[in-house]
């Protein structure tokens, strides 16, 4: 009897995971695919039909959305023709171009702020001091939002003036250094929780005490970021990460002597495998191309 397609797509996942690949996102996906796979078609091949059938469903889901899905089980199906010869490799473009990003929203210092004062107006016992410390490392840092609520009490070491990011992206783990003006916020934000909750083991809590689930950081952060943006392009969470790279830049743009290479120390800073991805980061903005005119026009 054939495999069912589920039994496929674990193995498919153990081979790649045990590349380094985490595959946190297609993975679920894929096991979505594949149990849709085995209700409709049980034992049977990967076919474009089933493949397209899935990615499309339900109806409400963004063009974008159902081309990064089908692309998800199309590696998937580039793995399985090597066994069986039959699968089916659906189209890249069958719901038109991918890998088209967004541009980002880069904040300006009074939207910052703006955001932060929303945060502490929030009700709830810690909520308000969650999110309002939550952003604010974001902000300064350019974390992303999994590493910072990924972080355990003994990661955040504020004496010392640096976080750990243990197991982050690619496996890496990384220590980040601390503004000093980070310090206070963090140290107040410690001191709650663990007045409230002091068997709790990650840095960010919920009003239960237990982890703060990243769903509910993106549902609050919804209503927070109101007047922010254009309804065609609202600001995300990650763009926080774009403004705290654009800043750095330009700060490195600005110091008449640099010390180093500014993208190099910014792509470790920010954990990235190669300078390349830091790049993505780097945005014309007004006063980045001011300082890029100024260098070129001085002699």
């Amino acid at each position: 009897m054939k495999p069912t397609m589920l039994e496929r797509v674990q193995t498919y996942l153990a081979q790649r995971r045990a590349l380094g690949y985490q595959l946190r996102v297609a993975g679920f996906w894929l096991r979505s695919f594949a149990r849709y796979a085995d209700r409709v078609q049980p034992h049977g091949g990967l076919t474009r039909a089933c493949a397209l059938h899935w990615a499309c469903s339900p109806r409400d889901l963004q063009p974008a959305t159902s081309a990064q899905r089908l692309q998800a089980v199309r590696r998937f199906a580039q793995f399985l023709v090597l066994s069986e010869p039959h699968t089916e490799i659906p189209s890249r473009y069958a719901f038109g171009p991918i890998g088209i990003r967004r541009p980002p929203h880069i904040y300006s210092a009074g939207q910052i702020r703006n955001l932060l004062a929303r945060a502490r107006q929030l009700s709830g016992q810690l909520r308000p001091h969650t999110m309002a410390t939550l952003l604010g490392l974001l902000a300064a840092t350019g974390l992303r939002i999994g590493e910072a609520l990924r972080l355990d009490v003994r990661d955040v070491q504020i004496e010392e003036g640096w976080i750990v990011v243990r197991q982050s992206k690619y496996s890496r783990t990384r220590l980040v250094p601390l503004h000093s003006s980070a310090l206070p916020p963090l140290r107040a934000y410690a001191r709650q929780r663990q007045r409230l909750f002091p068997l709790a083991c990650t840095f960010f809590v919920s009003e239960r005490g237990t982890a703060l689930a990243h769903r509910t950081v993106c549902e609050t952060f919804g209503h927070l970021r109101r007047d922010l943006g254009s309804a065609q392009n609202p600001p995300r969470l990650h763009d926080l990460r774009h403004t705290f790279a654009c800043r750095v830049l330009l700060r490195c743009q600005t110091h008449s002597k640099p010390t180093g290479d500014p993208v190099l120390v910014l792509a470790r800073y920010l954990g990235h495998a190669t300078v390349r991805s830091t790049f993505w980061y780097l945005h014309a903005s007004p006063a980045l191309l001011a300082q890029v005119v100024r260098r070129f026009r001085s002699p």
